[in-house]
């Protein structure tokens, strides 16, 4: 980063591409990796643009090829029974006396944070009257409703074909409405309040609840056309479409011979036809048609550095099933959805127990497995003789999201109260047991299991959450990376290797890993890569260039994020990429990625527009005025910036990196004194924070202070050993005070670290 007395001081513009699912788009605290500087404008390719011809297929030819749920009854009634009256039959609709009218018959005030809102029928129309867009109170009428049990969301129509989704939703069971939020008192002009775009139907909520659904944002004039093939979850957003089909079968009454109009999909294609709405993911196309692979549409999110899984694997935010299944043992031994669910019902196949010992009762293969299950006795196998405590129970814990949905995880993790007392992981025994501690819930388990407690999900679970506190060493993930016989955990392996402090052959791990037959696992060794280009490793360049013509769209995209700067346009990548930008531009963080792609190819203001526009879609936001803050300094605007990252500091006084971007700021207009309590306050709250323990050293010493300068680099030596820079810096200093062997040997560990240092090689030959 920024140092004060050998290189331009200015921040380094960073982004990293984040997921947006229904009411799950965020930004992450964490501190961004560090960029490279873009060249000058004049030495860049021409930009790729969005492509001129749609990577899709026209909506006039696609959309005639749907017959709609109602076609199939007259064949299906079997099927099409239970599933019209399911969560998937009713996943959005019109709104209906039917079904509605107790939610606001009689009219009822109700109370969500500091607001009170009312919800009635007025001249024949469904009415809800709360804060809305000009942070007043007013009526707006409710134009459809998504999701069915165990509640129901309302959708209020706006200007620019926008549709947004109210946070007050009504719990069908209990007769009452509730705020999706709980006590998150959110506030009339946050980016996640219902009036907000963290809350748009077009985005957030509707390609998951209707079939075949473009959402057709036109940036340019910041609206929507979206359309879809069916309103809901039909028999077609699962089948495919089926207007041939239904045409076939009544030109051919009788006929037993095969429609060849059908191509029954494989348990994989259905996997990840399930997963195309039940994942936590990036969308690459907006556009997924059942029967393709969920790569080709989808970059997942995974287990990393971050917070969103629990170390071990579990769910915390809200993350849906595919992920956490794609994790577990029983999807690696062959089991799929429709092995437990009825996708017609929406529901599991049996209740309870009788559900797991299908397999796991008589040791039978499980459908469509590879693997042989063991056979376990429930009530030997728990040490439980409650007939309530089921499988389930331990093994698919529950986690309650938007107050009123009890999701089961289906990472099928063992409970291990240990890892609870360790580093947080929630386990199943206390989160049953509420009156009992954890050491209560440590004795139980040693006593039941002992040493079988002490298995490789425990120490990969522990080196996940020791990468979440620092940089670790890279060589016992790099291990574990080649023993894990899951491709999910290679991949999330991958990530946590890259923010480790790399061995010799880190780099050609991730050159390996780019081979790989999974695209899960690519796609991270590729993201990885990106890495190393900033450190000029030729054969990272290479593999990503070949890596543009991946079978798999999302490792095309990963690659051609890597290489945005030098990007072709036209080329098939390059194409795919700015579509994937261009689908996410309604949204602040869409603008972020739209603006780093700028920043790379050296058109700054460019990028310095679309970091304004994602500030003003969420000024409420720290980290979206960090990223401009950053932008602003590498323009020079630096009074600018110090205003934009004050202003993150005081929406997100805790957060360390925000501190230490302030103290440069400072630093750049002339205010070197009132940066160091800053940097001081940074790195109290991140002690780990090298680059401001490094800086709080340069600025000391600047300041007449050699003794503390030489603390605080022994400190970022300390918490960043593979940085050449300050043991080079402590050389310095103890060179000026005349501690000259203090200072050749600290001149020598920078060589140690970066034999080819010119600075360090220079100072030792004087």
């Amino acid at each position: 980063m920024t140092t004060f007395n050998r290189e331009p001081r200015r921040f380094l513009p960073t982004i990293r591409f984040v997921i947006a699912v229904c009411f799950g788009l965020i930004i992450s605290g964490c501190r961004p990796a560090e960029a490279p500087k873009a060249a000058q404008t004049d030495s860049k390719p021409a930009p790729p643009k969005p492509p001129a011809v749609s990577i899709l297929e026209p909506e006039a030819s696609v959309f005639p090829k749907y017959a709609g749920s109602k076609s199939c009854r007259e064949c299906h009634e079997a099927q099409f029974a239970p599933w019209e009256k399911s969560n998937h039959g009713l996943a959005e609709r019109a709104i209906s006396p039917e079904m509605d009218r107790a939610a606001f018959e009689p009219g009822r005030e109700f109370k969500h944070g500091t607001q009170t809102s009312t919800a009635s029928v007025k001249d024949g129309r469904y009415v809800v009257e709360t804060v809305g867009f000009d942070g007043k109170k007013e009526p707006y009428s409710v134009a459809r409703v998504v999701g069915n049990d165990p509640l129901r969301q309302f959708v209020v129509e706006r200007p620019g074909g926008r549709f947004q989704t109210l946070e007050v939703a009504f719990d069908p069971h209990k007769g009452e409405w509730l705020n999706v939020y709980g006590n998150e008192d959110r506030q009339s002009g946050e980016w996640g309040y219902w009036t907000g775009r963290g809350m748009n139907w077009n985005t957030m909520c509707a390609s998951c609840h209707n079939t075949r659904l473009r959402k057709n944002y036109d940036a340019s004039a910041d609206v929507f056309r979206t359309s879809m093939a069916e309103m809901s979850v039909g028999c077609e957003a699962c089948h495919g479409p089926m207007k041939a089909h239904v045409d076939w079968q009544r030109a051919n009454p009788g006929v037993k011979s095969p429609d060849p109009t059908v191509k029954k999909l494989d348990r994989d294609q259905v996997f990840d036809t399930c997963g195309s709405c039940h994942a936590r993911r990036r969308e690459l196309t907006g556009d997924f048609v059942p029967g393709d692979r969920f790569s080709a549409h989808f970059q997942l999110t995974t287990v990393d550095e971050s917070d969103l899984y629990f170390p071990d694997g579990t769910v915390r935010d809200e993350l849906y099933e595919y992920g956490s299944f794609l994790s577990s043992k029983m999807h690696h031994a062959g089991v799929r959805c429709i092995d437990c669910h009825d996708p017609h019902r929406a529901k599991p196949m049996l209740v309870g127990n009788d559900l797991c010992q299908r397999c796991h009762g008589g040791g039978a293969t499980a459908p469509g497995g590879t693997v042989r299950a063991p056979v376990v006795s429930p009530e030997l196998h728990s040490f439980h003789k409650d007939p309530s405590v089921i499988c389930q129970s331990c093994h698919m814990p529950v986690t309650v999201y938007m107050q009123r949905h009890p999701r089961h995880d289906h990472s099928f993790s063992i409970p291990d109260p240990l890892l609870t007392k360790e580093n947080g992981t929630p386990n199943a025994c206390n989160l049953c047991h509420k009156d009992k501690d954890v050491d209560w819930a440590i004795a139980a388990a040693t006593t039941w299991w002992g040493p079988k407690l002490e298995r490789p999900t425990r120490e990969r679970a522990r080196l996940v959450a020791a990468v979440r506190k620092g940089p670790q060493p890279a060589a016992p993930i790099v291990a574990m990376a080649r023993s894990e016989p899951s491709p999910y955990w290679k991949a999330a392996l991958l990530k946590l290797i890259a923010v480790s402090v790399p061995e010799a052959d880190t780099g050609r791990v991730f050159l390996e890993y780019a081979q790989h037959a999974d695209p899960l696992v690519r796609t991270a060794a590729v993201q990885a890569l990106e890495g190393r280009l900033a450190a000029g490793d030729a054969a990272a360049q290479q593999v990503l260039v070949r890596k543009l013509e991946d079978p798999d769209r999302s490792v095309r995209v990963a690659a051609a994020w890597a290489l945005r700067s030098s990007l072709t346009a036209g080329a098939r990548a390059a194409d795919e990429l700015a579509h994937t930008l261009q689908l996410g531009a309604d949204q602040p963080l869409g603008q972020l990625a739209l603006g780093a792609l700028a920043l790379a190819q050296g058109r700054l203001e460019d990028a310095i527009r679309h970091h304004e526009k994602a500030v003003s879609w969420d000024a409420r936001s720290a980290g979206i005025r960090h990223e401009y803050a950053v932008l602003l300094a590498e323009a020079g605007r630096f009074n600018e910036s110090l205003a934009q990252i004050r202003e993150a500091v005081k929406l997100e006084p805790g957060n360390p990196e925000f501190r230490y971007k302030l103290a440069l700021a400072l630093n750049e207009t002339g205010g070197l004194p009132a940066a160091i309590p800053e940097f001081e306050q940074a790195v109290k709250l991140d002690p780990n924070h090298a680059r401001a323990w490094y800086n709080l050293g340069l600025a000391r010493n600047q300041l007449g202070n050699p003794k503390g300068a030489v603390g605080a680099l022994l400190s970022a030596a300390k918490a960043d050993p593979r940085d050449p820079r300050i043991p080079y810096a402590l050389a310095t200093i103890h060179a000026a005070q005349g501690r000259l062997n203090e200072a050749r040997a600290a001149a020598e560990d920078a060589l140690r670290i970066d034999p080819g240092m010119p600075e360090a090689l220079r100072f030792l030959g004087r």
